[in-house]
């Protein structure tokens, strides 16, 4: 995939990544009180090569091709391939100087014509299976407006995918592949996983077939940057950054413990390069299992708010507090506002309070908590302990949506992505129009389809879209379906001429 943001003078890409926890193996036991001691390990503890039994070091590291040999096969390859858009304003195209020289069509062949894309897209990524009816994950940039995604297994078999979900301030999607008894990637803990402990990166980067390369974990908790919901507000991060080679194509790949259990799917790479140069990203598989299966149930994430702004006062200088207008002493999560009707206002958090555990798990950062809260949804409850001058408090919070309710979020569909209020018009108006029925645009909103690609004014009545007439709201819905290429038709009230308004609803981002 190709790199996609600057921090500083760091290009962050778009790449996945796959890490190899190395723990302590139950190879065999060392007997040697001295070496026990020495290194602090119990005498119960088991080893995988590291060192010999009687205390000197072994050959090596851990062999790790158990691990690989397990995971491979659930992990695929995912190409796909984007059409040439056309938008069409109603508007006429430029004159073109060299028209009368060459004619329209000839130029549109040598050079493209200015409305549309001469040539598809194509582009490639990395999935893990998870279930042995077709799940697969991988990351949204893999997939995000694609006409055609192919997903191919380790035996070289190839599927056309469905993508059943997305969500961009996850950087997470889900396709799957109508096929059975297909092999899956078993679940691990990333909250189990350690700074050190060894991974296994696993994907197709650079074109190449099935690639493992191995390292360790360097850090957990990082915050990029990178991820941006459709309105561009700031996503959930908590990468999990790792130093195993990966590079442009591991994107949705796995990154996986020595047992061979998912912990992460890598999504992105820190180079000045934009290939491999020391340090890559995963996102944490528990966040990742908690969107997966929101997205197959209910076709959107589910997340749960506490409905508090907060700043991270953790090692800021007294300089900055003072301009953000923090306590001298403030540290940690600090609460500055809270939503009049949140989660935590109605738990009794006041402004000025720490957050200090969420379930009793140590809150040392926003990213720790963002995701702590990723594991539940609206309606669920969480005990948050904070801090109020000097002293601890436990409260059992209930979490609430974005709006403040309970109700769970339902997906986008492409008729949301037009961007309009649309009500179904009424029969008597429709005669006094002339026309059989249709839906009106009462207001055109701002960033949607609609505004961002045409002319179209409020008032206007759709008639038809794609060819077949439409009557009401739940017709114009149904016959547009999953369609990303719509032509929409209609009149003005008043006016006797049909306009069209070609869209193209894949790219609302």
């Amino acid at each position: 995939m190709k790199p996609k943001h600057i921090l500083s003078t760091i290009i962050i890409s778009a790449l996945t990544t796959l890490g190899v926890i190395f723990g302590y193996s139950k190879i065999h036991e060392s007997n040697n009180p001295n070496f026990q001691s020495a290194f602090n390990v119990p005498a119960n503890y088991k080893y995988a090569g590291l060192f010999n039994q009687d205390g000197s070091p072994g050959a090596g590291p851990a062999d790790f091709t158990q691990a690989a040999a397990a995971a491979v096969p659930t992990v695929v390859h995912i190409t796909t391939m984007t059409n040439p858009r056309q938008v069409n304003n109603n508007l006429p195209n430029k004159k073109n100087p060299f028209t009368d020289m060459f004619g329209d069509d000839l130029l549109d062949q040598l050079f493209g014509n200015g409305n549309r894309q001469s040539m598809p897209q194509k582009a490639s990524g990395s999935g893990v299976i998870i279930s042995e009816d077709g799940y697969i994950v991988t990351n949204n940039h893999v997939v995000a407006g694609a006409d055609e995604v192919t997903v191919t297994l380790s035996n070289k078999k190839s599927y056309i995918a469905k993508v059943i979900g997305a969500d961009p301030s996850y950087d997470l999607a889900v396709v799957k592949i109508n096929t059975s008894n297909l092999p899956f990637m078993l679940y691990g803990n990333s909250d189990e996983t350690k700074v050190g402990q060894w991974i296994l990166a696993i994907g197709y980067p650079l074109t190449l077939e099935t690639t493992v390369t191995a390292g360790i974990i360097s850090a957990k908790g990082r915050t990029l940057g990178l991820n941006r919901d459709k309105m561009g507000n700031a996503g959930v991060e908590s990468f999990i950054q790792t130093d195993a080679a990966v590079n442009m194509g591991n994107s949705g790949g796995a990154l996986i413990n020595t047992n061979g259990q998912l912990i992460g799917i890598n999504s992105a790479i820190a180079s000045p390069t934009g290939v491999y140069a020391g340090y890559s990203y995963a996102i944490p598989v528990n966040i990742v299992r908690k969107v997966i299966n929101d997205l197959i149930k209910y076709g959107s994430v589910q997340r749960g708010f506490l409905g508090a702004q907060y700043i991270d006062a953790t090692g800021r200088t007294d300089e900055e507090k003072k301009q953000l207008k923090l306590p001298a002493t403030a540290d940690g999560i600090f609460i500055t506002n809270l939503s009049s009707n949140g989660a935590a206002k109605a738990a009794g958090i006041k402004e000025g309070d720490i957050i200090r555990k969420i379930n009793d798990v140590n809150i040392f950062s926003g990213s720790d908590m963002q995701e702590q809260l990723s594991n539940y949804k609206p309606g669920d409850k969480v005990n948050v302990t904070y801090e109020r001058n000097g002293v601890l408090n436990t409260v059992a919070v209930s979490l609430k949506n974005s709006s403040g309710n309970f109700d769970i979020v339902k997906a986008e569909t492409m008729l949301d992505r037009l961007g309009a209020d649309l009500v179904t018009l009424d029969g008597r108006q429709a005669k006094n129009y002339g026309i059989a029925g249709g839906v009106i645009v009462k207001k055109i909103n701002n960033g949607g389809v609609i505004d961002d690609q045409t002319r179209m004014r409020d008032g206007f009545i759709i008639t038809k879209a794609n060819g077949k007439a439409v009557k009401s709201v739940d017709e114009l819905r149904s016959v547009i379906g999953t369609s990303k290429d719509v032509k929409i038709e209609g009149v003005y009230p008043g006016y006797e001429e049909t306009f069209e308004y070609p869209l193209d609803l894949g790219d609302n981002k």
